[in-house]
């Protein structure tokens, strides 16, 4: 039996003389490994370029169970064409970064519809942003980490303003035995937990305090990930943004 799947490419590994190893984020089953045959041929070079990382795109399959789960790929094209990230060197940047996020994340073989379509929306929306967008990868790794279920709690005020990583919540004092975020950047925190992408832009923030905030997001993220390891993308991320 042939299935359709809407899919983000995360990974590609050569296979073959030939062919290639898909790891793609799809819409009916969550992340998939699927092989595409003959793709790396002279005549189909369209077929590589359809799957560099992150691309968006469609593929027919035959859903046969198999002993390595891999899916073989029939038919394959583009659900979107970028017009300006993989061109952009702040916008390809910023997307190797959350690639790399996710590849590191994502490991269900489940449907997650919810997922699927924050992921889809996000990276359109990059794309088709025209300006003022160095604040997206903090946004994205604050809903991304709500979906996933570990965000950080809303109970920011004016007596809360300690934000404890291992925790998770804002609290009103240092924690003794705790990794934490002071109040300053406690609250530029809560602001970005607040915002979302039509409205990133509203909330100045400079290159350090950025740099400050996605390393301690990172480590929310190891606290609350097993097996969460070093995003090697991050140094060519600051030395962009910078």
């Amino acid at each position: 039996m042939l299935l359709t799947y809407k899919g983000i490419v995360i990974k590609t590994i050569n296979y073959s003389e030939t062919s290639v190893i898909v790891k793609v984020f799809t819409d009916l089953s969550g992340l998939q490994t699927f092989m595409i045959k003959g793709a790396r041929t002279s005549k189909s070079k369209n077929k590589i370029s359809l799957l560099q990382q992150l691309s968006i795109i469609e593929l027919v399959a035959y859903n046969k169970n198999t002993s390595t789960g891999i899916k073989l790929v029939k038919e394959l094209k583009a659900l979107y064409n970028y017009q300006s990230l993989p061109y952009d060197i702040y916008k390809s940047s910023i997307a190797m970064f959350i690639n790399e996020l996710i590849y590191k994340t994502i490991k269900d073989e489940e449907r997650n519809e919810i997922l699927f379509s924050f992921l889809f929306q996000s990276l359109i929306y990059l794309d088709s942003s025209a300006e003022k967008y160095f604040n997206f990868h903090l946004i994205f790794m604050l809903q991304y980490a709500k979906i996933s279920g570990f965000s950080p709690s809303a109970n920011y005020d004016a007596e809360h303003t300690y934000f404890n990583l291992n925790e998770g919540v804002f609290q009103s004092q240092p924690p003794l035995d705790a990794e934490f975020i002071s109040p300053t950047y406690s609250k530029i925190l809560h602001k970005l937990q607040n915002s979302d992408f039509e409205n990133m832009s509203e909330i100045s923030i400079d290159s350090e305090t950025r740099r400050y905030l996605i390393e301690k997001l990172l480590l929310f993220y190891r606290l609350h990930i097993n097996g969460f390891t070093e995003i090697n993308s991050l140094k060519v991320l600051h030395e962009i943004l910078s």
